[in-house]
């Protein structure tokens, strides 16, 4: 009888969240062994004493940092050796940046880009050989603020396509190698990644109507009845298994709560339109006609833009 390899996942952002519950779903459902990645290892531990030490294999790793990645990369290595294959890198570490486009530091401009893009890249490449030898599965946490207007959210939207488009064309540079690419386009999941840093008092926005107009934004989440992560990672799972038997090969996949509404109505409907019903769903349009009253703009007392 021959003995069966044992399959590992890597994820990113395992402390919390979506990447907490999907390390457990694939350790319960698809037998996986997991490489849990985060930089807060308290969590992870958590987590490997829930599944079993031979479930689970905490990294400490901070996906802007090279060296961390590089490090992991180490022991992955020393762990499949002669025990199995990597057949999963679950890219899902993510930063929030809910902040106007003009609000947004060099800082934290530079920071958000490094764990939203760079990282899931580097790891790419970092961990491409491995994919590569077993045929695995590459998946990616994108966004539905990558392909929708999200007021106050221009830069972390720009991370999101930009590993959109990554993803898409990996999906075709990999066919030849046997390594399959999934994009998961998210909508509403119950996760602490929302971004509470309050509005920067030098911001345009700095007044009543824009200052309500930020918060509705903060709590976006919460006001759209979000799907369960235990619920998300269920459907990806069954994703993830289409893809190891090859009856599916897709590249994007849709999953959390308001993405069948927001991939039709980015489809079908009109520019000039959309921009007009996402004012109204963020609740923009008080800003529209305080800035065009004179009367307001004279109470309004807006920071001036140097």
């Amino acid at each position: 009888m021959v003995a069966t390899t044992q399959k590992y996942a890597l994820v990113t952002g395992a402390s919390s969240g979506i990447g907490y519950e999907m390390s457990k779903q694939l350790v319960q459902k698809l037998n996986y062994k997991v490489f849990a990645c985060a930089r807060r290892k308290e969590k992870l531990l958590e987590l490997q004493k829930e599944l079993g030490e031979d479930k689970v294999i905490p990294l400490e790793l901070d996906v802007s940092k090279l060296e961390d990645i590089q490090k992991a990369k180490v022991q992955v290595s020393a762990e499949l050796k002669g025990k199995g294959t990597l057949n999963l890198l679950y890219n899902n570490a993510g930063q929030s940046c809910t902040f106007p486009g003009f609000d947004v530091t060099h800082e934290n401009l530079e920071q958000v880009f490094k764990v939203n893009v760079f990282g899931p890249m580097d790891l790419c490449r970092e961990f491409g050989s491995f994919l590569i030898e077993s045929k695995g599965i590459i998946a990616f946490t994108g966004s539905l603020a990558g392909v929708g207007i999200m007021p106050f959210g221009s830069v972390y939207s720009a991370t999101k396509a930009a590993i959109h488009a990554y993803a898409r064309v990996l999906h075709l540079e990999m066919k030849p190698f046997g390594v399959k690419i999934l994009n998961v386009i998210t909508g509403g999941v119950d996760t602490d990644i929302a971004d509470t840093r309050p509005l920067p008092e030098s911001s345009c926005f700095n007044f009543k109507e824009g200052k309500a107009a930020f918060e509705y934004r903060q709590k976006m989440a919460k006001h759209n009845k979000p799907m369960s992560a235990k619920e998300y990672c269920s459907s990806i799972i069954v994703d993830i298994m289409k893809l190891s038997d090859g009856s599916e090969d897709p590249v994007d996949v849709w999953r959390g709560s308001k993405v069948g509404l927001v991939r039709f109505v980015m489809a079908w409907i009109p520019y000039a339109i959309l921009e007009w019903g996402f004012a109204i769903k963020f609740k923009l349009n008080p800003i529209f006609k305080a800035v065009k009253n004179e009367e307001a703009n004279a109470n309004l007392s807006r920071p001036h833009l140097d």
